[in-house]
């Protein structure tokens, strides 16, 4: 009887051990999670802003609401994350099925299911063919896996570019964020079937170069091949794109593929007004994101156009529709900070004028739901458009020649991290987006006396300008340039960062020249391609000066203006 017993109780005490030996601890389950599709989602209570930096620093956060945070991890933030020994909860997840795909193009061109990428590919293509005097179809670069990203320029003069202001719509950079991508193909299909059918998207198309880039990510989207089946927020090589472009303060040195061809297509066609379109939330989002105590210079104009969208939006949509945090308004930073995204980098270092725009509390907008999400957002999407024919469009150029200049435009006493604006150097035209109001503008340009000229803004409507500027006579000759440098932060007190145009490199003169004309420092540099030059201005007294490299190879010569603050 005793041996019997104890033969049970060994048993039970084995059985019991094997138990444990199978209990998978929440560290396993996000490896497994990561495994099989490549990303998961935690939640995490909310502790303090300290260790909301570090959390942002490290991994993506999706959102933060309620006192709790959502984070996204991938293969490449998973191991990090678990070291921290967070106390956190797996959002478990049904298991992701593919997104049913058109059955054919035309199914497709219906806007309520889902392309194949071929059929995406097929779209795009169309829109060239069908429209070819209001479209150009171009690339902005490929993705790690081949797949082409593709930007629609749609213009009454669609095979020149500069001739009016350019805006861009781009969506989808997060893969699995998949409602804006649809939307956007649709928008480029009501804009080019319209034209001559509404007067409203005639003026857009007759004034604007509208370029449209449905899908940032098609990696992320389509990451088991042709159709959408598990689409995830990153790209082929594991990494969040809205955390990976190049940040004023923050060193993040690891630029994708996507990334650094994005930044090549933004710095050609200087956009002054963008947006980039997310899901997840429902909500604008405008700069800055990355600073909780600083506020851009034009917060109050951003604030009004993010209102505008939001406040269209419910008009269509009902007020339940975009309510999020401030009635579906936030400035990036109150929300949570983000480096190296993307709408902090077009608005800081190319001196535009970016939101993010975020479509659905869903990350993967249902195929059923797309018509209602196009009936949401297309009023406020025209609406975000037109913004970019207010404010002060003005043209630059020489008092005698009235050949075009190429200056910086900037506001005294309000323009500060990099919130001026450069004339186009081929046109001498420019413009500056300002809230209602009386403005002061100063033009400052390589070789002629800076011009100050007042302005008046009224609210939706647009203000033409003309400057004519007077070339400075003294020692210092005036600069034939090509075009300006990107410069920031810019005013600083003591040290400016200096970008040259891509493929410049090389030993450089580099000469800084007073608003009198007079030239304070003349020095031999080496330039190297996409490194900044770093200038220390503390030797320098408060005030505006002009900077001009001249290649010792070329002799060609790059100018900007930096101001000083003491």
């Amino acid at each position: 009887m005793i041996r019997q017993f104890l033969i049970l109780m060994f048993l039970a005490v084995f059985s019991c051990l094997n138990c444990f030996s199978q209990i998978i601890t929440p560290d396993n389950r996000l490896q497994q999670i990561i495994n099989q599709y490549g990303q998961v989602e935690v939640t995490l209570p909310y502790t303090d802003k300290k260790s909301m930096e570090i959390l942002t620093t490290n991994v993506s956060i999706l959102s933060v609401k309620d006192k709790v945070v959502n984070v996204s991890l991938s293969p490449l933030t998973m191991d990090w994350f678990i070291q921290q020994k967070y106390d956190y909860q797996i959002v478990e997840k049904a298991a992701p099925k593919g997104v049913i795909s058109a059955l054919n193009l035309n199914k497709a061109l219906d806007w309520d299911i889902y392309p194949t990428y071929t059929q995406y590919d097929s779209i795009m293509q169309s829109f060239k063919t069908l429209y070819p005097s209001l479209c150009r179809l171009d690339t902005i670069g490929r993705s790690i896996n081949g797949k082409l990203i593709f930007a629609l320029k749609i213009s009454n003069n669609p095979a020149t570019d500069g001739d009016n202001p350019s805006v861009f719509y781009t969506s989808t950079m997060h893969g699995d964020e998949t409602g804006g991508y649809i939307l956007m193909l649709h928008l480029a299909d009501y804009l080019l079937k319209n034209y001559l059918v509404s007067d409203r998207v005639k003026n857009l198309i007759d004034n604007l170069d509208i370029w449209i880039n449905p899908l940032a990510n098609p990696d992320g989207t389509y990451n088991n091949g042709n159709t959408i089946n598990s689409p995830t927020r990153y790209n082929a090589n594991g990494y969040d794109l809205n955390r990976n472009f190049p940040d004023p303060f923050t060193p993040n040195t690891v630029k994708q593929k996507e990334t650094l061809d994005m930044i090549k297509f933004l710095r050609k066609h200087k956009f002054v007004l963008s947006a980039n379109f997310h899901s997840g939330t429902e909500v604008v989002n405008y700069p800055w994101d990355r600073w909780f105590s600083r506020f851009h210079a034009d917060d109050s104009w951003f604030n009004a156009i993010s209102r505008s969208y939001a406040d269209t939006a419910h008009v269509y949509a009902g007020p339940e529709y975009m309510n999020f945090l401030n009635n579906g308004v936030t400035r990036g930073a109150d929300w949570y900070i983000v480096y190296g995204g993307r709408q902090d980098f077009e608005t800081w270092e190319l001196n535009g004028r970016e939101v993010t725009i975020e479509l659905d509390d869903q990350y993967v907008t249902p195929a059923p739901q797309l018509p209602l999400l196009w009936q949401n957002n297309w009023h406020s999407l025209l609406g975000y458009l037109e913004n970019a024919l207010y404010g002060i469009h003005g043209l630059v150029r020489n008092i005698s020649s009235h050949a075009p200049l190429s200056a910086e435009v900037f506001i005294i006493g309000h323009d500060k991290d990099s919130s001026q604006v450069y004339s186009d150097t081929l046109s001498g035209s420019f413009v500056r987006f300002l809230s209602p109001g009386s403005w002061n503008l100063t033009f400052s340009a390589a070789g002629y006396r800076d011009t100050t000229i007042n302005a008046i803004v009224y609210s939706g409507q647009k203000t033409d300008l003309i400057v004519d500027m007077s070339p400075i006579t003294s020692g210092i000759e005036p600069i034939n340039s090509t075009t300006h440098l990107l410069i920031y932060p810019n005013p600083a007190s003591d040290v400016i960062n200096i970008v040259l145009p891509d493929k410049i490199e090389g030993r450089m003169n580099l000469r800084i020249i007073n608003q009198a004309g007079i030239l304070i420092s003349d020095s031999k540099i080496q330039v190297v391609q996409g490194v900044p030059v770093i200038l220390d201005t503390k030797y320098l007294s408060a005030g505006a000066y002009t900077i001009v490299f001249t290649s010792s190879a070329t002799g060609i010569s790059f100018h900007g203006r930096i101001v000083v603050i003491k």
